[in-house]
């Protein structure tokens, strides 16, 4: 079956709340953690046209690589390190409105000027991030939080 996106237009929360129902259309039924997060990546990127949105994954004790949507980016992040390490390592979603200012700040590309992080959960721990880059600054508010930690919940 083929899956299509419907583009919302309207204000940021109308756009969210029209592709959460989507999203979590999409992922439905569907148990394969990897396909949905491709899936929820390609829908956010496709959606809002972010520099970069994709996941990172808990293993071995850093965080690895999984499905995203962008230019290529930083294989392995540690522990507290960086915008994602440091989600992970607080277990709260991160908010960085100037990459450049934020102490630590692994830049896997020159052109990502803000982000946000949002750890997913699953049994009450950590197993990866969504992380969303944007090329303008200030670019990520609590609207955004609220609604990727919801789209993360999906995963779990």
């Amino acid at each position: 079956m083929a899956e299509d996106l419907q583009i919302a237009t309207g204000s940021k929360e109308e756009q969210y709340r029209l592709l959460f129902k989507q999203i979590e259309a999409l992922v439905s039924g569907e148990t394969d953690r990897i396909a949905n997060m491709a899936n929820i990546a390609a829908a956010l990127k496709e959606q809002f046209n972010f520099w970069w949105v994709g996941f990172y994954l808990v293993t071995d004790e850093q965080l690895v690589l999984g499905p995203f949507q962008g230019p290529v980016a930083c294989t392995r992040i540690g522990y507290g390190k960086g915008v994602c390490g440091s989600a992970w390592q607080k277990g709260s979603t991160v908010i960085v409105p100037d990459v450049d200012a934020f102490p630590g700040h692994i830049a896997c590309s020159s052109l990502s000027r803000s982000e946000i992080v949002v750890p997913v959960f699953q049994n009450d721990q950590c197993i990866g991030v969504l992380d969303v880059d944007s090329e303008f600054l200030n670019h990520f508010d609590q609207i955004d939080a609220t609604y990727l930690e919801q789209i993360c919940s999906l995963i779990a």
